[in-house]
């Protein structure tokens, strides 16, 4: 499709400096309406804004759209993924990977209310992001344009960039003069920090990287206790009070703040090639996704639960890549979800400065049999029943002994 047969663009707008240059370069050189979508997933900062950059930019006033997805968010992305444990290279909750869908989701959904032509979005073509977008507009509607000012423009310095804002009349921010560049992703579930000081994997990040977080050394001398019930692998409320799926994280993020948990320093492996660092601070999801494996330990069968560590990198890895929309995401989806009927109960955590612990759990569902496992007498365990099970185990183990021998091998 040709630029000019394009009539009207979705964009996926922040309300920063990228994107509200991206409005008036898709304006010029595409000679299409904009319509903009801003979504609130729990950044922690107003968004209202956004609607008077967008009107400024030229943007029609029933073209600007702003909404607060915080809810379905947590719902229909986040708990699913907290079901499937997922951590992505052992140690990433894949907050920004996980917004990534709905935003599709929206643009798309947005570009059919519109009558839109195409969607676009303001990723660069180094990271992750563009990918995820793509393949959820892919998934989604294929027959929609895709457009990424940032592979297309020649603005291709942070100079240009403002020389670009200035000459439109684009207000720029202080922050973005002057200074090498430090891009911040937030969301109800983490912030991610990269650039300036962060560029060099050996250099400590400073201080004030962190937004949500207090250093563990300036939390609580006291540990504080929390208590967090599931339904069916999904937390329900705490310490006995319901909440919704949002509102449940917001509260955790709160404790986590205070107790300085859920920083993480990480070097990872992007999608497109190379490696990155970042910081990363997920202070509720560290503490639900502890609260969740909790749960878990109690009300699990064992091939069930080691089935799911088993599925858990490649679900991680599903999501990191951007496949959310995936036939393969959806059938490990059904099968986790299959494995949480039975996950109820309420887990009993400790936070303390920087570390979150489950310290105790209880479930009606639980497999857990202290008739089994106690050391005093009892009628239900015969031990000499274990010889026969390590005997039938070791056989193997001692045929292959037994060739080694044969054919004068060292063991």
């Amino acid at each position: 499709m040709a630029r000019r047969d394009i009539k009207r663009i979705v964009l996926a707008y922040s309300g920063g400096l990228d994107t509200s240059i991206a409005v008036k370069w898709l304006q010029e050189e595409y000679g299409a309406e904009v319509v903009t979508f801003t979504a609130d997933l729990g950044q922690g900062e107003e968004i209202e804004p956004a609607r008077e950059k967008a009107l400024a930019a030229g943007v029609r006033p029933e073209h600007v759209f702003i909404e607060d997805v915080r809810e379905e968010f947590a719902r229909d992305y986040i708990f699913p993924m907290v079901r499937a444990n997922a951590v992505y290279e052992g140690l990433y909750l894949l907050g920004t990977s996980i917004a990534r869908p709905l935003i599709a989701k929206r643009l798309v959904e947005i570009a059919h209310e519109t009558g839109a032509d195409a969607v676009a979005h303001g990723a660069t073509g180094k990271g992750n992001d563009q990918v995820r977008f793509e393949l959820g507009f892919a998934a989604l509607d294929p027959s929609l344009h895709v457009i990424a000012p940032w592979r297309e423009w020649d603005l291709t310095s942070r100079t240009k960039l403002i020389a670009y804002a200035e000459s439109r009349g684009l207000q720029i921010p202080k922050d973005k003069r002057g200074e090498a560049p430090f891009s911040v992703d937030a969301n109800l579930w983490h912030t991610s920090s990269e650039g300036k000081n962060l560029e060099d994997p050996s250099a400590q990040a400073f201080e004030e990287t962190f937004q949500r977080t207090l250093a563990p050394e300036d939390a609580p001398n006291e540990a504080e206790y929390i208590v967090i019930s599931f339904e069916k692998g999904d937390a329900v409320a705490l310490n006995g009070k319901p909440y919704s799926p949002a509102a449940l994280i917001e509260r955790l993020n709160e404790l986590g703040r205070e107790h300085g948990i859920g920083r993480l320093d990480l070097v990872e492996n992007r999608f497109v090639g190379m490696k990155s660092r970042g910081i990363y601070e997920t202070p509720g999801g560290s503490i639900l996704m502890a609260a969740h494996r909790g749960i878990e330990q109690i009300t699990l069968d064992r091939g069930a639960m080691h089935l799911k560590d088993e599925l858990m990198p490649k679900y991680a890895k599903i999501l990191y890549e951007g496949f959310w929309f995936s036939p393969e995401r959806e059938m490990l989806q059904a099968a986790i979800d299959h494995s949480q009927h039975y996950v109820t109960g309420d887990v009993r955590l400790r936070l303390f400065k920087g570390s979150v612990n489950v310290v105790g759990r209880h479930s009606p569902m639980s497999l857990y049999s202290l008739e089994h496992v106690t050391f005093e007498e009892d009628d239900v365990y015969d031990q000499k029943d274990a010889q026969g099970f390590i005997r039938l185990n070791a056989l193997r183990l001692q045929l292959l002994a037994a060739r080694r021998k044969r054919l004068g091998e060292n063991s």
